[in-house]
């Protein structure tokens, strides 16, 4: 969450409730899927003007939504690999026709728009092990595009409404006519819409089939999509198993693209029916490009440390409850759990807290109906004068209360949470709304950005001693294991190189 937030929801924020099945359709009927595709090398098409006009329409949006473009050396190298493995699609007549970009993003995500647009965020980076496999997942989006899956989103968009994909109580709060139902509408373009609504198996194992293609004709092992899924698998794995301590509450790559551990071997059975042997994997180079890149959290934008964020620029920290999760956004730190949703975030503020939220409901409702409201209470949490209202609305499965719970930093900053509930279970974010609190200066200066490091293994080195230099209190080992794709009964040799996440 950046210092100047103005709108609720974010891109991100949608994507964290993607829901995630399939299609159920069988892996047999699509093993040649590549093969029938019209994004064939040789087949060059030009990318056609309207999908230039739409791609750079929704491009700064998109760079908004995932916190910019990073501007680490890592970038360069990114650009150089994607294009490269973009142009192997046979969509445009160069690689300038693609604008590559590395996201400055803590959420482990790529994607592909229309237009030439490829993206990828620095996380999903830092997890990979080589440079096949960073071409595999870039050449796996192209592929969606190639296969102009994006337009078959888009037609189901138009028949579901871009809401149909969220999940938990979002799904239940802001579908029918209700206020909030036109809450996601308001706020997102082209660009969003491309990326809220989940692909089917068919398609994923389409687009994996074309990213396997595509790194056989740049000359990459074809087998490297599938190391990289079995990474996203182990993260997710991972992520599961410290959730509500430091797991983001959003599914991730892996579940807007399902089913990683299915994917894995029929990835690899495909990529050995091409026949080739060897193919380049430049992890060295790779390792050397990755090395110094920031990971996780920007603390420019807040981190997320266990079940608290903190924002050091800002001087404020606050808590979810047990059972909820936070994923930080551009615009605002989104909280999901099993007994509501809500969010974190600003807006403008000229010392009138009754008028601030006023505009915070009516962010809420956008151009629909206002949401009509009761008494707003006034209380002070943790020295801080803070101001709340809930009202009640109809929703397609019942009624469901929204609350602004808002707190003023100063006469002309403030900061509100945005909830919703089902109706007379509001209470639940009481624990959230009095946690928030001011940071020290001390504590502010204590938030330092982590970062991979990639280090040579010496003489006498193990894995158990490596792994307890990772910048973690918990979970050290296994987050280490992950993070090179390794086992604990793999064993290191001198002069090995491997990541490491310090400070």
């Amino acid at each position: 969450m950046r210092t100047i937030s103005k709108k609720l929801l974010s891109t991100a924020a949608i994507l964290s409730l993607a829901a995630c099945g399939g299609s159920g359709a069988d892996a047999g009927a699509v093993e040649s899927a590549s093969s029938k595709s019209s994004g064939q090398r040789g087949e060059v098409r030009s990318i056609s003007a309207s999908d230039k006009r739409k791609g750079a329409e929704a491009h700064p949006q998109l760079l908004q939504e995932f916190g910019g473009a990073y501007t680490g050396a890592q970038s360069a190298y990114v650009v150089r690999i994607g294009q490269n493995i973009a142009v192997q699609s046979g969509l445009g007549n160069a690689r300038s026709d693609f604008t590559v970009t590395l996201l400055n993003s803590p959420v482990n995500n790529a994607f592909a728009i229309p237009g030439g647009y490829v993206y990828l965020t620095r996380q999903l980076m830092a997890l990979m092990n080589d440079e096949a496999e960073m071409a595999g997942v870039l050449g796996h989006e192209v592929g969606h595009v190639a296969a102009r899956h994006g337009e078959k989103r888009q037609k189901a968009a138009k028949r579901n409404s871009i809401l149909g994909a969220l999940g938990q109580i979002g799904a239940a709060v802001l579908l029918g006519d209700s206020a909030l139902g036109k809450l996601g509408q308001e706020v997102f373009g082209t660009g969003s819409q491309l990326l809220t609504l989940k692909y089917s198996r068919k398609q994923e194992y389409e687009a994996d089939d074309l990213g396997i293609n595509y790194l056989a004709s740049a000359g990459y092992a074809p087998g490297a999509l599938s190391t990289m899924l079995e990474s996203l698998a182990a993260q997710s794995a991972i992520d599961a198993r410290v959730a509500g301590r430091d797991a983001r509450g959003v599914p991730e790559w892996a579940s807007t693209h399902p089913n990683p551990v299915q994917r894995v071997s029929r990835a690899a059975r495909n990529a050995g029916k091409l026949g080739i042997t060897g193919g380049k994997r430049n992890r060295d180079t790779f390792l050397t490009n990755l090395d110094g890149i920031l990971y996780g959290d920007d603390p420019k934008q807040g981190v997320i440390e266990g079940n608290s964020f903190l924002h050091p620029d800002l001087k404020l920290r606050f808590s979810v409850p047990n059972g909820f999760a936070m994923q930080n956004g551009t615009r605002a730190v989104t909280i999901n759990g099993s007994g509501g949703q809500g969010q974190f975030t600003t807006g403008a503020y000229s010392g009138n807290m009754t008028t601030y939220i006023a505009s915070a409901f009516k962010a809420l409702s956008g151009k629909g109906q206002p949401i009509t409201y009761g008494d707003i209470q006034r209380t002070t949490v943790n020295g801080l004068p803070a101001s709340y209202a809930t009202g009640r609305v109809n929703s397609g499965s019942g009624q469901v209360d929204v609350t602004i719970f808002a707190y003023e930093f100063s006469k002309n900053s403030a900061f509100h949470f945005a909830t919703l509930a089902p109706a007379g279970k509001a209470a639940v974010f009481a624990p959230m709304y009095n946690s928030i609190k001011r940071l020290t200066t001390r504590e502010a200066a204590a938030i330092k950005p982590r970062k991979i490091d990639v280090v040579t293994v010496r003489s006498g080195d193990t894995i158990d001693s490596i792994s307890r230099k990772m910048a973690y209190s918990n979970y050290q080992k296994d987050r280490f294991l992950v993070l090179n794709r390794m086992r604990s009964a793999n064993g290191l040799r001198t002069g090995q190189k491997v990541k490491i996440v310090t400070y």
